[in-house]
């Protein structure tokens, strides 16, 4: 990217991976998700699982993915 331009972001992302590949490949030590269903689209503001770090480590929770206006 050249000085000046941006790249776009689409509004829209799937999860397909199951949890537990999720847990390993970031090293999640604590999750509070419960089961985690495939989500073919999580929208703005729909709850979607991030990866966040904390004092304990690495735990997997739930958001509402959007932008604030």
């Amino acid at each position: 990217m050249t000085a000046g331009t941006y790249s776009r972001m689409c509004n829209l992302y799937s999860i397909t991976t199951n949890q537990a590949a999720i847990i390993a490949l970031f090293r999640v030590l604590n999750r509070y998700v419960g089961n985690l269903p495939p989500m073919p689209g999580v929208f703005p503001d729909y709850p979607a699982p991030v990866i966040r770090n904390t004092d304990t480590g690495r735990e997997l929770a739930m958001m509402r993915w959007g932008m604030s206006l």
